[in-house]
């Protein structure tokens, strides 16, 4: 691009430090960010280049959000420039979440801060009732993918079926629709238009052309992604050979392991999975205390993925054994960072250089549509559990004909908290407002209510 100079990497940086600081908003609000920063207030890359490599972070498992971001920094600088650009873009949620950590196990009792969640939990239903319409206006567009949003509802809330045995069975019948040749598999997909200005490849820094750092062998991407590989796994093989499996260290480190192979869908669907695990299982958390992580995770810069670290804090918090809570629940919330997201490096790395080959590959991309109509199932899911935990105060299961289904205690109805997910839910579908208004309001109205000596 003439009069422009290529950014050194102390340039690009700060470029990345300044989107890291302003990520909110989830991966939509993130990656619009980023288009407009990147592709039109720096003319890094065009708009093509930049959705060539979203269509791409979208087919792997983990924050998409932050992988554009590892791969946008690999082929401006290297596999350096890869690692700041994501390092940078979840080193704000990892202080943030930490600190609101250490606040909510300390002071997680007293009167305001009650109210503070309280209204915040009110908010992240609203939320997440609004990605289930959002996405599924997307995802559902014939018969069939309705079908499996249905199924996988009725799968993960009436069976308890794991969240990757859904998410494995969506993509092979994907993957056979495909092959068989069904219309319902080949249709499109995406996120669509992220930004009003159509910016050309051949008028920005890159060019049309790859960068000759980007023409590598497969040795190259083996090599690299060992590196990551052996970092990712190795925390979790050592403390499982020294403390054994029944250690809370050890089953971090191997529950969050297996969550960042299979976290397709977004925060939203893996928040199902990590409920589904964390509370119901393992018994690290109550149901409330997964909204109160969703809302810090929604008030801070990074991605909502973050939530996961939370998790890890109050299970090693509650499980300290001969350590100091505060301090086991530090390790547990770093080692939760740790295996969440080492393994959004090893995807980029490993398959930057095969790019092309993943994009056109019409059977993958009718699996990827298959996953995601069953991922609306799975948020519908989270919706009713989060929902029947904010709006009554006693949720009993029911057992029937194999069924395991959590049903409210009618008279444990919680009058303000249901008028508090009214009033957030009109707000949000009807005005629109940015998340960050939405849970600062009912943050506001949870303290109003409060002093009233309502809640």
């Amino acid at each position: 691009m003439k009069g422009r100079r290529y950014p050194t990497l102390a340039e690009a940086t700060h470029i990345w430090a300044r989107i890291g600081l302003l990520s909110f908003g989830g991966p939509a609000g993130q990656i619009a960010l980023m288009h407009r920063i990147l592709v039109e207030e720096q003319r890094w890359l065009g708009e093509k280049r930049f959705l060539h490599a979203l269509n791409y972070c979208m087919l792997l498992p983990g924050p998409e959000a932050m992988q554009l971001a590892v791969y946008i920094g690999w082929l401006m600088h290297r596999t350096l420039g890869g690692i700041i650009a994501g390092a940078l873009f979840v080193l704000p949620g990892v202080v943030s979440i930490m600190a609101l950590s250490w606040v909510y196990a300390l002071y997680g009792n007293v009167g305001p801060i009650q109210a503070l969640f309280f209204g915040l939990k009110a908010a992240v239903l609203a939320i997440v009732i609004q990605a289930v319409i959002r996405i599924g206006s997307r995802a559902l567009r014939n018969a069939a993918m309705r079908a499996i949003a249905a199924t996988s509802f009725i799968a993960i809330f009436g069976f308890a079926v794991p969240f990757p045995l859904i998410i494995l069975a969506a993509g092979m019948i994907g993957l056979f629709g495909a092959r068989a040749g069904m219309p319902a598999f080949l249709g499109g997909g995406g996120h669509g238009k992220v930004g009003a200005i159509q910016v050309n490849d051949a008028d920005t820094l890159l060019g049309e052309e790859s960068p000759a750092h980007t023409q590598v062998n497969r040795a190259w991407a083996f090599r690299v992604s060992a590196v990551f590989l052996i970092l990712w796994l190795t925390p979790a093989a050592l403390l499982f050979a020294v403390f054994g499996p029944a250690n809370i260290f050890a089953q971090i480190a191997a529950f969050f392991s297996v969550m960042a192979v299979v976290t397709f869908g977004g925060a939203y669907a893996v928040l199902a999975y990590v409920a589904q695990e964390a509370v119901q299982n393992f018994g690290w958390l109550a149901p409330g205390e997964m909204l109160d992580g969703l809302g810090m995770a929604e008030t801070t810069p990074g991605p909502l993925i973050m939530v996961t670290q939370f998790v890890g804090f109050m299970g090693a918090f509650r499980g300290a054994g001969g350590l100091s809570p505060l301090v086991a629940g530090t390790l547990g919330g770093l080692l939760t960072t740790w295996v969440t997201f080492t393994p959004c490096f090893l995807w980029i790395f490993l398959g930057a250089p095969f790019i092309e080959r993943l994009r056109d590959n019409k059977v993958l991309s009718a699996a990827l549509t298959a996953i995601t109509a069953a991922i609306v199932g799975v948020i519908l899911n989270l919706a009713v559990w989060f929902g029947l935990h904010v709006i009554f105060d006693e949720v009993r299961t029911v057992m029937s004909f194999g069924l395991s289904l959590d049903m409210p205690v009618l008279s444990s109805l919680n009058g303000p908290a249901a008028a508090l997910v009214l009033v957030a839910l009109i707000a949000v579908l009807r005005f629109r407002p940015g998340p960050v208004s939405v849970l600062a309001g009912c943050a506001a109205a949870g303290l109003a209510l409060n002093f009233a000596g309502i809640t």
